[in-house]
């Protein structure tokens, strides 16, 4: 039972992932900005405003840095895993996308009745990525600090 009790005091873990969920929360806020139409479904899509996976690795590597120190090994491995990730958003899955529409425009051509229809929306711009790797490390730094882990947040509610 040590184990199961140890994963919900992972602060780090925590805060992270609700970056992360955050992040794909305002995905909804962004699109209505920029379309004028409300979709929860883009909440479950890969690509846009702000980037989830940028937002997650980030606040893992911060929050990684601030429990282990700046100068742990760990961390520094965490920095190189964020750049990777945030790399392959902007580079090799935005580069995805632009070939999917390619493909679909020239489907079109050669068949208009053709059913091909990939995902565009794959990567991220590099503002989008930017963005995410900001919100990750503002919203898992302020969590550990003043709130720590889930079990401290239940025991709050408790207590």
């Amino acid at each position: 039972m040590s184990e199961f009790s140890d994963f919900f005091d992972n602060s780090v873990l925590f805060w992270s992932l609700l970056s992360c969920l955050i992040a794909q929360f305002l995905k909804i806020i962004f699109n209505f900005f920029s379309t004028g139409k409300i979709r929860f479904g883009i909440m479950f899509e890969t690509g846009g405003m702000p980037s989830s996976h940028s937002a997650l690795i980030t606040g893992a590597t911060s929050g990684i840095g601030f429990q282990l120190g700046f100068d742990n090994p760990i961390f520094a491995l965490a920095i190189a895993l964020s750049l990777i990730v945030m790399y392959d958003a902007s580079g090799v899955r935005k580069s995805a996308g632009i070939q999917a529409a390619e493909i679909n425009n020239l489907s079109k051509k050669l068949d208009p009745k053709s059913q091909v229809a990939l995902k565009e929306t794959l990567g991220h711009t590099k503002f989008e990525v930017i963005i995410g790797s900001l919100l990750g490390p503002l919203i898992t730094l302020p969590g550990i600090v003043f709130i720590g882990s889930p079990l401290n947040i239940i025991d709050l509610i408790i207590n």
